[in-house]
């Protein structure tokens, strides 16, 4: 079970949740039936999953919104063993999201939003910034921003495309260089087919780093890497 949680709105103003949830951090999601790409970014993919706490939800008026909480270590949902525990804070404000996440290992800030250009187009927007803080993260991280250009062509059948700069902090390690500094341009277009509780997912996806860090067909190196997935989701 990814999420267990309880809630109790003691007023329409104030929501209280305890138990595990889904990050606040991220513009994408855990689940993939709910994101318009198969694959997740390398900003989500090496941010917060899972939280494990309590939180305060506050509707503060029909536009602005915050979210306070103490949790357990990022992902540590069935327990604690370091006995330490982390901040997260969410500010929206009409659709956009300021999201700090402050673990005793490091620092994340996060900004997720979007604007709806027509009735059929969307432009979602991702922008993170990641800082480690103990001996085993410390003056290493990442940073990246990601533009989600999203069309409806009609009610069963949509597209989506992201592009993502994303950029290691030091020898973070997490793009798989082996070179501090490193950095990638991954470019991700998904089609969505939608029939009742099933999604079919054809996808494309090529991703281009700055020294190397796929390999060929033959095991060798290189910068790049193209690949296509067609996935299957069956939601209820």
């Amino acid at each position: 079970v990814k999420q267990l949680y309880a809630s109790y709105a003691p007023t329409d103003w104030l929501k209280l949740t305890a138990g595990t949830w889904a990050t606040h951090v991220g513009y994408e999601l855990v689940d993939p039936y709910a994101n318009r790409n198969y694959s997740m970014s390398y900003m989500f993919s090496y941010g917060p999953f899972l939280h494990t706490g309590l939180k305060a939800d506050f509707t503060l008026s029909d536009d602005l919104s915050l979210m306070v909480g103490i949790m357990n270590d990022t992902d540590a949902t069935e327990f604690n063993p370091t006995g330490d525990y982390a901040f997260g804070a969410q500010l929206g404000y009409s659709g956009q999201f300021l999201n700090v996440l402050v673990d005793p290992s490091f620092l994340e800030i996060d900004f997720t939003g979007g604007f709806d250009i027509s009735d059929k187009f969307y432009l979602g927007i991702n922008g993170a910034y990641f800082s480690g803080d103990d001996d085993r993260l410390e003056g290493t991280g990442f940073y990246g921003a990601a533009l989600y250009p999203q069309y409806a062509t009609s009610d069963s059948f949509k597209i989506g495309l992201r592009a993502e700069y994303f950029v290691e902090d030091g020898d973070f390690g997490a793009i798989g260089t082996g070179v501090p500094d490193s950095s990638v341009f991954a470019a991700t277009l998904t089609g969505s087919y939608v029939i009742n509780h099933l999604t079919i997912k054809p996808e494309l996806r090529l991703d281009s780093a700055s020294d190397n860090a796929f390999l060929d067909t033959d095991l060798a190196p290189q910068k790049s890497l193209s690949s296509f997935v067609l996935a299957a989701i069956y939601s209820f």
